[in-house]
């Protein structure tokens, strides 16, 4: 019986720092460092037509809930074309008119690694026209935020433009 309510008392104390960690876990917030834009910048930028506000991909992909319907820039590493998230029925984009554009993350310097939590969506006349990026190329992206399915942010490129490009590798 002293063996039962020892047990007892230990399993209780361990469902309690278990059900502590989990709260806590859910109360912290990540900070994601960026080599490129600083997360603390709110510039403007703004063309002919719109203003866009500054942002910085990684912090948009952490918390997409702010950028809903918001007009968005920022410059990044080309990563390639794919077709990650057409013809997904809540965010549609028709693969047959649309492209995706895959940036790489800015807060992981030690390998290329794609930023798939954001949709770009780039027109396919558009995306023919940089046919020839590479993994690599600094580009700049404006567009509008349409939506926050499944936790991730959609982006339609309403610009997009080469700021530098890198040689192609050879194998």
């Amino acid at each position: 019986m002293n063996k039962f309510k020892t047990l007892s008392i230990a399993f209780i104390i361990m469902l309690g720092m278990g059900i502590n960690t989990i709260s806590n876990a859910e109360s912290t917030t990540v900070k994601i460092k960026n080599p490129i834009i600083p997360a603390a910048t709110k510039a403007i930028a703004t063309t002919a037509d719109k203003t866009y506000n500054m942002v910085n991909p990684a912090v948009m992909v952490s918390n997409p809930k702010p950028y809903l319907n918001q007009d968005v820039k920022f410059r990044a590493k080309f990563d390639k074309y794919s077709t990650l998230g057409l013809d997904y029925k809540p965010a549609f984009r028709s693969s047959e008119k649309f492209i995706t554009v895959l940036i790489q993350r800015n807060d992981v310097t030690t390998h290329n690694v794609p930023l798939s939590e954001l949709k770009i969506f780039l027109d396919r006349k558009e995306a023919e026209k940089h046919i020839d990026l590479n993994s690599g190329d600094e580009v700049e992206i404006a567009g509008h935020v349409f939506s926050n399915a499944l936790g991730d942010v959609w982006m339609d490129a309403q610009e997009f433009s080469v700021i530098s490009t890198q040689p192609k590798k050879t194998k």
